[in-house]
């Protein structure tokens, strides 16, 4: 399962990157925001930090703003993927992108057959928000696990982004079920390794290891 992580910070990223488990970013308008930068010079930076995809969010609303934008976000660099959202609009988006050869992440899936549309009309990427669907007592996972069965089903190579992660749980259950992807937030990263045994025989260890002659 590949790792993107979900930031704009440039800190983050280049942090992610020295750790080398980093396989992209998702970024959105919110997090752009707090980083308190001109957008398109900190969507050209964070591309030149990593080879992966970098998801950048069109906010147009209408199809032919967002495919203007999309445009635009595209000549950045190679590796940008456009964010579109799941509604009739962006369905018309996506379908023309990918007649344009730009690759989409369809953002904002909240159902499988939001998924399956998405797929049937280009997506090289779907994304489930399953934190967001946990917020109201529904059960995100579920979500994936049906997605994954309905593309499976019928060999769709659309790949799919498990997003909205809210604890290692949720990564390792994306793991589990055979997701192409999680993007997790740079707090989330950290608390993947965290085990308390860990900490425990690193500090036998080198007590241990006081004790040695040297």
């Amino acid at each position: 399962m590949k790792i993107f992580l979900d930031t704009a910070n440039i800190e983050e990223i280049k942090k992610g990157v020295d750790y080398g488990v980093v396989n992209g970013v998702t970024t959105n308008p919110s997090l752009v925001s707090k980083e308190n930068r001109e957008f398109l010079p900190l969507i050209k930076e964070i591309t030149s930090i990593l080879p992966g995809p970098i998801s950048v969010e069109v906010t147009a609303t209408d199809a032919g703003g967002m495919v203007e934008e999309a445009k635009k976000y595209a000549e950045i660099a190679d590796n940008v993927v456009i964010k579109v959202p799941i509604n009739l609009q962006g369905l018309k988006v996506i379908k023309q992108l990918y007649t344009l050869g730009i690759k989409t992440n369809c953002t904002l899936i909240f159902s499988s057959s939001q998924a399956l549309l998405a797929a049937k009309a280009g997506a090289t990427y779907v994304s489930p928000f399953v934190g967001r669907i946990d917020d109201i007592s529904g059960n995100g996972m579920d979500l994936v696990g049906d997605i994954i069965q309905i593309f499976d089903n019928y060999a769709i190579e659309t790949e799919i982004i498990v997003a909205s992660i809210r604890h290692p749980l949720h990564f390792v259950e994306a793991a589990l079920m055979g997701a192409d992807i999680a993007t997790i937030p740079f707090s989330t990263l950290a608390k993947l390794l965290n085990h308390p045994l860990t900490d425990i025989g690193m500090e036998r260890f080198l007590k241990d290891w006081q004790k040695v002659k040297k």
